[in-house]
Formats: C-alpha cells, sequence, structure tokens
C-alpha cells in the first residue's frame, strides 16, 4: 500500500513539538536528587519534543524533519527552558496539557504512519513505525532519566492510543478514503482513548497478576 503523507501545518509540527519538550523538561525538573542542570533538563526536553520523529527517520532513512528547517531545534529548547522554569505552571494546568499531550500524540502518529506508508512500507511495518513516532521521545526522555519506560508499565495506554490510530489510518486509506480524512480519523481515535484511559484509569492486566490468575487456576484444579 503506497499512500499519501498526512501533512499538518508548519505551526502545529511546530507547536507539537514544542509541546513534548515542554512536558519533558517539566518532568525532568521534578527529580531534585538528579542535580541536573541547564543543559541536561534542556537536552531531554528536546529528545522529547522530537525523539519520536527521529526515531521514525531513521527507520525510514531519511534526513530527519527536524533537520530540515531552523525552527525545530530553537523551539525545542526555549520550551524546554520553558517547562523547567515554569514546573509548578504546568502542574497546575494538568489536564490543558494532558489533552494538548493527547492531540499530539495523534499527530505524531498519523504523519508516522502515513510517511511509512508513503515510502512504501507494508500496513504491520507503518503501524509499527507510526506507534514508534508516538511514543519514542517519551521512551528516550525516560532512558536519559534512568527510569523505568513508562510506554512499557501499568497505567499507560499511550502505545495502545497509537496503535488504534494507526490501524484506523491504514484501514482507511485501504478502503479509499482521502489521507486528510484518514488522518484527521487517525488524531480523534488516538486522542480519545488516551483522554478515556486517563478518566477511567484504564490499563492492560499486569504481567504478575496474569499469572496469579494461572497459578490460583491450577491450584483449583488440582
Amino acid at each position: 500500500m503506497v499512500a499519501e503523507q498526512f501533512v499538518t501545518p508548519f505551526w502545529l509540527d511546530l507547536a507539537a513539538t514544542g509541546l513534548g519538550s515542554v512536558q519533558g523538561a517539566s518532568f525532568a525538573a521534578q527529580f531534585k536528587d538528579r542535580r541536573l542542570d541547564l543543559l541536561g533538563v534542556g537536552l531531554i526536553g528536546v529528545v522529547a519534543g522530537f525523539g519520536g520523529g527521529l526515531i521514525r527517520d531513521l527507520l525510514l532513512n531519511t534526513v530527519p524533519a527536524a533537520l530540515e528547517s531552523n525552527w525545530f531545534i530553537p523551539v525545542a529548547i526555549v520550551a524546554a527552558l520553558l517547562g523547567m522554569l515554569l514546573e509548578r505552571l504546568f502542574t497546575r494546568l494538568n489536564v490543558l496539557v494532558t489533552v494538548l499531550d493527547a492531540v499530539s500524540l495523534g499527530l505524531f502518529c498519523a504523519i508516522g504512519t502515513s510517511k511509512a506508508l508513503s515510502f512504501g512500507l507494508p500496513v504491520v511495518p507503518a503501524i509499527f513505525v507510526g506507534i514508534v513516532a508516538a511514543v519514542g521521545g517519551g521512551m528516550l526522555r525516560d532512558i536519559l532519566l534512568g527510569l523505568p519506560i513508562g510506554v512499557m508499565h501499568v497505567g499507560s495506554l499511550y502505545a495502545v492510543a497509537a496503535g488504534a490510530g494507526a490501524i484506523f489510518l491504514t484501514v482507511a486509506i485501504g478502503v479509499g478514503a482521502n489521507i486528510t480524512v484518514a488522518g484527521i480519523g487517525c488524531v480523534i481515535v488516538t486522542t480519545l482513548i488516551r483522554l478515556l484511559a486517563v478518566r477511567f484509569g484504564w490499563s492492560l492486566p499486569e504481567q504478575r497478576t496474569i499469572s496469579t490468575l494461572r497459578r490460583l487456576r491450577r491450584q483449583k484444579r488440582a
């Protein structure tokens, strides 16, 4: 399947990158015991801002989009510094930031999946690239901070939401939908699933919970 790439306005790409950088830096600033300096917090913010897109473009063997413009890196740096300096303010605006984060997750997923399809990748790898593009920044942030990767733990449906959005996009394109319609649908599906997961505390079953249930069933049979 070869499709057009879902293209968003340039300002929207910059806004999504800036939001990711703000979140990454404000998250890193909470760890006072790590004694991160301005450079450290700024670096983590920048990585969180366009890390997913960087991994996406490396997988697609193309020049990273963040390096094709003079704006992405400065915006990410400034946003990261704001995230560090205004950590308490962003904490108070947690609901708004969560909504914007869910929207940016959907945007990165739609752009990543459609870009992979436009490069001629099969459907399954394209979905994988879309998921990585959506969650890659957060994963790199956690790695730099030496923390367990959040997307792999109970209580996070980032990857599930992105996967659902990516599947919606590929199915929509497969039935002949316009790329803009498919991309917007991907953003909506991803955003809704992420927000509903936050609102109702949805999560995948914990691995040890499944193991415990299996053990109890074996004991009951015995």
